[in-house]
């Protein structure tokens, strides 16, 4: 009986070592805490539907092949193996939810596999977006990160009447009170590398981003949002983070409130998605150790859904027609990210001698 091999790699393989044509066979080095991998960018994303090629894609896939992360090795801790290439390019699949991410990013980065001391880290993922902001298939790069899950929370039944929301901030005894307390509680927003950011953003503002017909007909229901009916762009929006998806035009106005109440009125609420305060937290801790750089940290969020309904709709019809993943415009968001993100991915790599010493910023 014949078997046949399960994947392109594995052919290749024995094809090369059955015709002797070694030359051919994908080498690359050995990884191991005597001689790690010294990191240049680590490309973050937080879900993939099944595997990592080949099949639908999820955020991971199309770094995977595009970038030709071919070398895999599992990571103690870690959701999913992590990819890399020898040159320095990792990528790395969190898992959804800020438990998963900040638990895979600690795995990572505490690896002695790998050196992530000068390493970039660009997440590239998929978002709800304020139609006030954008419009689907948009890509904004964020300058502060929100946790919109440390709080207390009152039944909206049961919310004082001249309360705006039932959320509050934690050691406060009402919504938006001043001054802000941290007691304990530790980060709930992170301001990240603003020079940075705008480099990045100036980097890639005008790169060109994908529509399609679904994308216009559902974007042209939101006639009082001007920003939504345009095709989609790149921007700067800072993004909240929460393991619960929220939709909806109220609690849109709590995502606005909320970002710039704990950005001191700085930060302008631009994506909803669920992992990046723990992406961001896991960070802060690695960078403490000596094991990454916050100031070397982008997150680029694309918008696949609008955070709530179109006038005529309910929340509740809103959130159905977009429930399950069946965003409008999922895999224009996929390619945004990609597009967008491995702009700067590729810039900081090729130009390395210089971005390996001094942090890369806009010119004014």
């Amino acid at each position: 009986m014949t078997l046949l091999p399960r994947s392109r790699s594995h052919w290749l393989a024995c094809l090369c070592l059955c015709l002797g044509w070694a030359s051919l066979m994908p080498a690359h080095a050995e990884l191991s805490a005597a001689s790690p991998l010294k990191v240049k960018v680590v490309v973050v994303t937080l879900f993939e539907i099944g595997e990592d090629t080949g099949d639908r894609p999820g955020e991971y896939q199309y770094w995977v092949e595009r970038e030709h992360l071919t070398n895999r090795v599992a990571v103690p801790g870690a959701w999913r193996p992590v990819r890399y290439r020898d040159d320095g390019v990792v990528g790395i699949c969190t898992g959804g939810g800020t438990a998963r991410s900040a638990a895979s990013i600690t795995a990572m980065g505490l690896d002695p596999r790998f050196d992530c001391s000068k390493a970039y880290w660009v997440t590239a993922g998929i978002a709800g977006i304020d139609p006030a902001d954008g419009t689907l298939g948009c890509a904004a790069w964020a300058e502060n990160i929100v946790d919109g899950d440390l709080a207390y929370e009152i039944d909206a039944r049961e919310i004082p009447s001249d309360w705006p929301t039932g959320y509050i901030p934690l050691s406060q005894q009402r919504p938006y009170a001043l001054p802000k307390k941290n007691r304990g509680i530790g980060n709930v927003a992170f301001t990240l590398n603003k020079p940075f950011v705008e480099w990045a953003y100036q980097l890639t503002r005008d790169t060109p981003l994908m529509e399609n017909d679904v994308m216009k007909v559902n974007r042209a229901r939101y006639t009082n949002h001007p920003a939504a009916l345009r095709a989609p762009f790149v921007l700067k929006g800072d993004n909240l983070a929460g393991s619960t998806f929220w939709h909806g035009k109220l609690l849109n106005q709590w995502a606005n409130d909320w970002v710039k109440y704990w950005t001191d009125g700085t930060g302008n609420y631009v994506t909803t998605a669920m992992e990046d305060s723990g992406t961001l937290q896991a960070l802060t801790f690695l960078s403490a150790a000596g094991k990454a750089d916050t100031n070397r940290v982008l997150v680029l969020r694309t918008a696949s859904n609008f955070d709530q309904q179109p006038p005529g709709k309910t929340a509740a019809e809103s959130l159905a027609e977009e429930n399950d993943g069946k965003y409008s415009a999922y895999i224009p968001s996929l390619e945004a990210a990609y597009r967008v993100g491995s702009k700067v991915v590729h810039t900081l790599v090729d130009r390395w001698s210089e971005y390996g010493v001094t942090i890369p910023t806009a010119k004014p």
